[in-house]
């Protein structure tokens, strides 16, 4: 069961990484430049005034390098690829493992 639910979450992340970068590549087409979301950015719009809140709940109760290191540069990163990374990495994780047929035990 929680390997479905791992898979089911991977492939959402999978189809919201590709919804990301079709946005991207409109926007793109229509500035006639580049332009890639950041994933801060994406926050902000679904978490509202919830983002504002994370990073000073992350330098008090877990610990402030994590936050200025680590965690900003994860924000700073595109939606699409976070997204389509995770994504990956999840339904890699809830596959079934692989059958072992053809291994000899007997000697």
């Amino acid at each position: 069961m929680i390997r479905f639910l791992v898979r089911l979450l991977g492939y959402g992340l999978v189809a919201a990484g590709f919804v990301s970068l079709v946005i991207d590549g409109a926007r793109s087409i229509a500035n006639s430049a580049p332009m890639i979301t950041p994933l801060g950015e994406t926050l902000s719009l679904l978490l509202r005034e919830r983002y504002a809140l994370i990073q000073p709940a992350i330098e008090r109760n877990i610990h402030p390098l994590l936050w200025d290191p680590v965690l900003l540069w994860v924000t700073l990163a595109p939606t699409a690829l976070v997204a389509l990374g995770l994504g990956f990495l999840l339904v890699r994780l809830g596959a079934r493992p692989d059958a072992e047929i053809g291994i000899v035990t007997r000697r």
